[in-house]
């Protein structure tokens, strides 16, 4: 559905669980794939982002499910988004059951919803067509089973089956790189049975499957078919939307895997002075630019392939937008030495670039720009290309600090003990928590200590107690960055 509609908060309904409140933005950034069980049965819900950066993903979202929910907000009606995910739907021949959302609101009108889908083919049963329509209010926990029966009914009568005695295939919905456990994957199983120890190939990566959780988290050793799991033991982080194939021999996998990894290494070679955001309209409009090639670096997969595919959408006739190579993790030397060499921007969405890249950034001259909302990314380089880019503020990073030892304080919550590896850190400072260089969090100081006393700010070399506001998930190792925002006089 829409953005803003509640599918999240609908499946939060379901799941009785809250997580609405935590993505940036209120987009569902991370596919989770999620299991419920009612009367016995099970069903397993992948949430498809709304926003249209995730076209790709909601495309790919409805050729793996057998049901699609369409969630129409019951006072907003059908929206752009609404239409795109009915033809989604459509294309994939998927049967749709329509939740008709936040029927709690004064406003909400359900013959309007009625009435527009009807305009898409989409005809209420009520009304002579073969759409259920179910009206719903995740916020007040409205219409849920009856949601959840209806889709039990349109699994019988569509008899959906699945042979569990076989080689397990299945589809990656969302894939990372952890630094502890190495490529994770999610697996949603369409057929057979997926077991721990089994060989598999998976795009361009393979391996056994070291380990095997469900989607609470809980270690199993099988999966069936619609299970989700996330499994470990894969020789590199695949893509979403790559099929997994369970294979009988770890040779023949190992041999296909490199043979398609070649295809991909000789695909991807295509490389030019060194451009910034900032110059990009008036060279342009000189015709020194025609491509503008950009370094893309994600904390996931699946936000990587949603912004690949908006990006591409803003290439004009004077320029081609080309991303000339992508990966999930921090931003590390090696992209900044890519960047320098094919003239590229360098773009972290929810991560930031190790100190070494930064200083070589600074040598190399090379634009580094991180976000944390698609929404900004696309603006801001939207902007650059038609030559509208406003440069009001600045970031500067003043300095960035290791964390050595956590210490609970009553009434401020954890303190964190920090030693300053280089710049400062003051006391106006805003600051970023890292780990692994991704962003776990940004906020403000609430309080700056040198030993007991109270300090304006610490420097290179020095040791102290950062408290970060209303944040207490801080561990040791973490990097503490501290910036300030400046004006840059035009």
């Amino acid at each position: 559905g829409h953005v803003d509609h509640g599918k999240t908060s609908l499946l939060d309904a379901i799941r009785n669980t809250i997580e609405t409140t935590k993505e940036a933005g209120g987009i569902t950034q991370h596919i989770g794939a999620s299991l419920a069980e009612i009367n016995g049965k099970k069903i397993t819900f992948l949430d498809t982002p709304g926003h249209e950066a995730f076209t790709s993903m909601r495309a790919r979202g409805a050729s793996i499910t057998d049901i699609a929910i369409l969630v129409v907000a019951a006072d907003d009606g059908v929206k752009p988004q609404t239409i795109e995910a009915i033809n989604h739907a459509k294309a994939a021949n998927v049967p749709i059951i329509v939740a008709v959302n936040k029927i709690d609101k004064e406003t909400a009108n359900i013959d309007k919803v009625k009435q527009e889908l009807t305009e898409h083919n989409v005809l209420a049963e009520d009304w002579g067509g073969d759409t259920i329509f179910v009206p719903v209010s995740a916020k007040k926990q409205m219409g849920i089973e009856e949601l959840l029966e209806m889709i039990l009914l349109v699994a019988e009568m569509q008899e959906l089956k699945a042979n569990p005695n076989r080689n397990a295939r299945g589809t990656i919905i969302e894939a990372k790189l952890d630094k502890s456990r190495g490529p994770v994957a999610t697996v949603l199983v369409q057929k057979g049975t997926l077991k721990k120890g089994d060989t598999v190939l998976v795009g361009a990566s393979f391996g056994k499957i070291r380990a095997m959780f469900n989607s609470l988290g809980k270690k199993i050793n099988q999966a069936g078919p619609s299970i989700p799991v996330e499994i470990l033991g894969l020789s590199e982080t695949p893509l979403a939307g790559d099929i997994l194939i369970s294979m009988d021999s770890e040779k023949d996998a190992k041999t296909i895997a490199e043979k398609r990894k070649e295809k991909f290494r000789t695909e991807n070679m295509n490389a030019t002075s060194k451009v910034s955001l900032d110059d990009l309209y008036n060279r342009i409009q000189l015709g020194e630019v025609k491509d503008l090639n950009i370094i893309l670096k994600a904390d996931v997969r699946g936000s990587i392939e949603a912004i690949k595919q908006s990006f591409e959408k803003l290439s004009i006739k004077e320029v081609k937008v080309n991303i000339i190579h992508s990966g999930v993790g921090g931003i590390n030397e090696s992209d900044i030495n890519l960047a320098s060499a094919s003239n590229a921007i360098v773009i972290g969405f929810n991560v930031r670039p190790s100190i070494q890249a930064t200083e070589l950034a600074k040598r190399e001259n090379v634009d580094i720009r991180t976000y944390n909302i698609i929404y900004s990314a696309i603006e801001d380089l939207k902007q650059a290309i038609t030559g509208m880019l406003d440069p009001e503020y600045k970031e500067v990073v003043q300095g960035r600090a290791e964390v050595r030892a956590t210490f609970k304080v009553p009434n401020i919550g954890i303190v964190a003990g920090v030693y300053v590896l280089n710049g400062k850190i003051t006391r106006k400072s805003k600051i970023r928590l890292l780990r692994n260089d991704i962003v776990i969090r940004e906020g403000d100081i609430t309080s700056l200590k040198r030993f007991k006393d109270d300090a304006s700010e610490l420097n290179t070399g020095f040791e102290g107690g950062v408290g970060i506001e209303k944040y207490n998930d801080i561990k040791e190792g973490d990097i503490i960055e501290a910036y300030i925002m400046e004006e840059i006089k035009r």
